[in-house]
């Protein structure tokens, strides 16, 4: 068989990836959220370019803050600080809240963790993404008709669902209407917050395929909020670890099972499974956890 097809193959492919991930959609750095008692975001710096990007880490790292802060959603006395942070091209330190309005649920969108407390419960499904249309889109009523049908449709769902509550949606469905408004505006990025802590197993690979799905149909990147690990593995392409709001560890997805890090490698070692079933599981001293302890690890 002749190598140069399959050289220039490889060659094309790792060009349409570099191109890809240098497609900056998000720049931040050092990135900081104050309160008056503590920070709870500690000079946090990443990109994000057409890609998938996880942060990952346990309950309290500051995965959340730092989503809420990309989203211009913290809460005074919150105080968000950085050198850099530029979503899409702009300079969001500088955006007041009209600037706000319009690039959040157009440009950059989030998907939350919980349906039953993110969905507004006295409105139907149809209303809320209408909601969500017309913040940001001057369309006649014709126009989001098809709009709002082929929303409900992308993300799965029969059009019937429509004239649903938020009530009668089980789970999984509920997630996908959340999926639904956040992408009816067509943004370019997508931040998901823990989508599938709130579903069964078969569920979340389910909602994660779909929004893999939805991210390559459209181009968009997205930064995924999660603590398994294993989904993340499987689907993103990135990975940022969080501890005490610092970034302590970055890698490929894929190498998250030969971690050298020893943070990242108990949380990838500490899960039960059928292999250490009876056996004691790793552990973790947190008395050297600190980013400097392992800095030289990162």
């Amino acid at each position: 068989m002749p190598v140069w097809p399959l050289i220039c193959w490889v060659m094309a492919c790792a060009m349409f990836w570099s191109l890809n991930m240098t497609d900056s959609r998000l720049s931040i750095n050092n990135l900081c959220v104050d309160y008056p008692e503590s920070r709870v975001v500690n000079n946090v710096s990443f990109t994000l370019g057409n890609e998938r990007l996880a942060l990952v880490g346990e309950s309290g790292s500051g995965k959340s803050m730092t989503a809420r802060a990309l989203m211009g959603l913290v809460r005074k006395p919150g105080v968000v600080t950085a050198d850099t942070l530029n979503i899409l091209g702009r300079d969001a330190l500088t955006l007041n809240a009209r600037g706000w309005q319009q690039l959040r649920g157009n440009d950059i969108a989030m998907v939350l963790q919980d349906p039953r407390y993110a969905l507004n419960p006295v409105k139907t499904v149809k209303a809320q993404l209408e909601e969500a249309l017309t913040l940001h889109q001057r369309l006649n009523r014709r126009e989001k008709e098809e709009k709002i049908n082929t929303a409900i449709q992308a993300v799965g769902l029969n059009t019937r669902v429509l004239q649903s509550y938020p009530r009668e949606l089980s789970g999984g469905m509920g997630q996908r209407v959340m999926i639904a408004i956040a992408l009816i505006n067509d943004p370019r990025v997508l931040i998901a917050d823990e989508p599938t802590s709130a579903l069964d197993v078969r569920l979340r690979n389910q909602i994660l395929e779909l929004l893999v799905t939805q991210c390559e149909q459209r181009q968009m990147a997205m930064l995924l909020i999660s603590h398994d690990l294993p989904l993340v593995a499987q689907f993103c392409h990135r990975v940022l670890v969080m501890y005490q709001g610092n970034k302590l560890d970055e890698m490929h997805a894929a190498a998250l099972p030969t971690a050298t890090h020893p943070y990242t490698r108990t949380l990838w070692t500490c899960r039960p499974n059928a292999q250490t079933y009876g056996q004691m599981l790793p552990t973790l001293d947190r008395t050297a956890m600190t980013p400097e302890k392992y800095h030289d690890d990162c």
